[in-house]
Formats: C-alpha cells, structure tokens, sequence
C-alpha cells in the first residue's frame, strides 16, 4: 500500500471545481447526517474546499496543499485519508495530472444527498441509526421533513395554465437581423451553471456472487429478468452492508418475490434487515462489524510469511469477528462488545488496530478485556496515529515495558516471602517475531533481559496456543 506522501505532497497544486451550485440547504444534511458518519475532520476539509469554491462560483483559485495545511492546522496525512473518507462518501471527486516537476490535482465536490434520498439509502439510513440512536434518529428525520403540502378542504384551484395567460408571437417578432435566431449554447466552451442530482451510495455489484446466487434462484424457478439493474445494486448493498453471503441471500431474495415474479426491492431491504436483527439478537449493524479499509491495509496480498498472513487476517476480519474466532464461535457479551465499539468511537481507531489491540489485552489480562487498560493503550496509540496492524505491533513491542507497567497498576500485586514480584506473562505470536532488542532504560538495565525473559515465555506460550 502507498503512504499518503506517494500520493500527495505539500508542494502539489489544487484547484476547487462544483458539478453545479451547492445551496446553504446542503450545510445542514452534511453537519446533521454526514458528520456523525465522517466526523469533524473531513466535514472541516469538505466545508473548507466549498469556500474556496465560493468566490468563483464553479471554479477556486489554484492553490498548494500546504496553504490548505495551513488553513485546516492539520498534517498531511490526516488530510489524504480525510479526503478519501470523502471520496468514499460520493461527496469528492479527485481527478490528477502528474508533470515534470509536481502534481495537480481537481477536487470536484459532490451534492450530499437530499434528505429524502438519506432517509430512504440502504446503507448510510442504517449506519446512522446506529451511530445516534432511535431518539436522535427520529429526531433528526422530524427536522428535515414537515406536512406535506395538499389542497385544503372548501378551496378550488384556480391556477391558470401558460396558453391561457400568453398567446405565441410570430417569428418575425423575435428573429435577429442576421435571420439566424437566438445562440443557445454558452461561449467559449462554458457551461450553464445549475445543479445535478447527487449520486447516492453503491456497492459495485462485482463484489458479490451474483452466479452462484442465480444458480440458487433457478432451483426455485425465479426468472432471469427478476433481477434487474435495481435490484442486483440493491443487492449488492445489503450483501455490504449485513454481511450476507449468496446462499443466505436467496431465501431473502425468494421472501422478496411478488406474484408477477418480480422482486419488491423495498420487500428485500426488510426481509435483509429482519435476518439480521434475528441473527444478532434484534441488534443492526455497527461499527465493530466494519473491516479494515483496503488503503490501509499493509500486508502483502496474497501473503508471503507467517507474519504477513497474520497482519492479513486481522485486516480483513471485523472486530466482532475477531472475538467469535477467540471464543471459538461463542457469541461475546454486550460488555465486550461495548468496550470495543467505544474505542472505535473515541480514539478513532481502524478495525485492523482494534485487533491488534484486542489480542495483546487479552492475553495480557487473563483473557478478559480490562477497560481501563485497553483505554489506556487505545489512547497512546490514537496519539501515535497509529493506523496498520503492522504499526500497532511495532509500537506494542518498543512500548511493552510500559504497557506492563500499566497493567499492574489494574491489580494488586502479590509479593512472595522473599519480598520478589513473580510474574508470568503470556504475550501474542507476532510479540515474539522479529521483536528485537528491548529499549534501553538507563534506571533498569540490569532488572529486564529481554532474550532470558523471551525464553522463559516460550514454554508458557506453547501452553497457551495448545489450549487455544
């Protein structure tokens, strides 16, 4: 994967372009709707951008993106994957053109959706839901919605239509003396200035099996042209957005199925979202179900060692994944799931990390996850903008000392007769690959060898992985 200064550098240029006007209606659904989805961070970038683009209408000043750096007080890095969660959104197009000496890059802002096309979207309606809660949710639709309009009882329209009001002029009335009539075509290239419909969110449909979901569907006899364009992008949504394989997705494709042999997609968007709640206990989806984003994962694809195999599955399995595999399929308690889904919330941390984070705190604390503890370290490395799992295990090998330190404070500490602490601690498989030497600590240097304490563990991590 690239790092964020081979893609973007503070000299590279900018410029600010619109698809058509971005009205003040747009700041309310991108503060309200979007930013409890995108955050603070990228709702900063985006209003930024906007008001550059506002003195030029469709069309900002050039600009580098050190001056932006400058502007938002914020580093490069935190700027790249702002713009990608952007990006993701469907609110930024970037478009680039490499030259001799730097980069130029377009960022063509997007329209959020409206309102309607929010509420009624199959995946961020659903994400949103989670995040705020049903008060807030409910709240948030009251205020972007109002009675509709209608004819009052005892009134009769009396609107008059254009031919009764306007009667047509002949064409002498308006030809130019040229006989040409009217140019309706801007000059020079340009365009009128308006405003499209925004696009809303889609999972491209080759993401999902559709062959074996067919093959599936015509056991059933459901014809092939049941599944339309709608419906397979429908489809494709709930597949993302609940996890749903194309075996699972059949009974609810068939649940979907109308008398014409069509599929109801509003039918399906139900009968996706009941087999999830009855699947985890009426709960929807949540952040601890996403997976590491694919820009940020660093292992090599496919894997070529032990440890890239390692760093590629935690990047590609979720949170709440991650704890079925360490419980052997038990389900993890509300609690567990909590502490987890709070530090995403808080510290900002990618799921990839999570994962790091969860295996070392729980082999550390007995297989319990302390939320002292894990608080303690999940800040340490949000302030480290720790973003891989490569880089959370590097960090928790130069900073173990520390990290020990921390979870002794969460317990007392049994003393033997002799007045000498015994300790036994049982670390991840990746602790013990390529850790290297423990840091100098010149007020302990000779209380801590690190190799001698490496081969005491051995042992006990045998132990450990047999009865894992």
């Amino acid at each position: 994967m690239a790092n964020h200064w081979q893609e973007l550098l503070p000299v590279d240029q900018y410029v600010v372009s619109s698809s058509g006007i971005l009205h003040e209606y747009d700041r309310k659904v991108l503060t309200f709707l979007y930013q409890p989805l995108i955050g603070p961070v990228c709702l900063s970038l985006y209003m930024t951008l906007w008001t550059e683009l506002e003195e030029n209408r469709l069309w900002s000043a050039p600009m580098s993106h050190h001056g932006l750096m400058s502007i938002l007080d914020m580093n490069l890095k935190d700027i790249y994957h702002a713009r990608l969660k952007l990006e993701a959104m469907g609110l930024l197009k970037t478009y680039v053109k490499n030259g001799d000496e730097q980069r130029s890059f377009i960022y063509s802002l997007q329209p959020p959706l409206t309102p309607e096309q929010f509420f009624l979207d199959g995946i961020l309606n659903i994400y949103l839901y989670r995040k705020v809660g049903k008060n807030q949710f409910a709240r948030l639709k009251r205020f972007f919605s109002d009675k509709a309009a209608g004819h009052q009882k005892g009134y009769e329209e009396v609107t008059r239509a254009f031919p009764d009001v306007f009667s047509s002029m002949s064409p002498d009335a308006y030809q130019y003396h040229s006989d040409t009539g009217p140019d309706l075509e801007p000059d020079n290239g340009q365009v009128f200035i308006g405003r499209k419909e925004p696009s809303e969110i889609q999972i491209e449909p080759a993401s999902f099996n559709f062959e074996l979901l067919s093959a599936g569907l015509k056991e059933s006899l459901v014809p092939n042209k049941a599944m339309t364009v709608k419906v397979k992008e429908a489809i494709s949504n709930l597949s993302f957005l609940y996890g749903i394989d194309a075996i699972q997705m059949k009974n609810i494709v068939l649940s979907a199925l109308t008398a014409e042999n069509d599929i109801d997609i509003e039918e399906l968007r139900k009968a996706a979202r009941d087999w999830y709640q009855f699947e985890h206990q009426d709960q929807l989806p949540q952040l601890i179900d996403r997976m590491q984003p694919v820009q940020l994962r660093g292992a090599a694809d496919p894997p070529k060692t032990k440890e890239d195999e390692l760093i590629y599955y935690l990047e590609t399995t979720s949170p709440r994944q991650y704890l079925l595999d360490l419980s052997e399929g038990a389900s993890p308690s509300k609690t567990d799931l909590q502490i987890i889904e709070d530090v995403m919330f808080k510290q900002k941390l990618q799921p990839g990390v999570v994962n790091v984070l969860i295996e070392y705190v729980m082999l550390k604390t007995d297989m319990k996850l302390n939320k002292g503890y894990i608080d303690k370290i999940a800040g340490h490395w949000a302030r480290k903008q720790i973003k891989t799992a490569k880089d959370a295990m590097e960090l928790a090998k130069k900073e173990h000392r520390q990290y020990l330190q921390w979870a002794e404070e969460k317990k007392t500490r049994p003393v033997a007769s002799k007045g000498k602490t015994i300790r036994k601690e049982v670390l991840p498989d990746w602790f013990e690959q390529k850790a290297g030497p423990a840091p100098v600590d010149n007020n302990n240097e000779d209380d801590f060898d690190f190799e001698q304490e490496k081969k005491k563990l051995e042992e006990e991590l045998k132990e450990f992985k047999q009865g894992r």
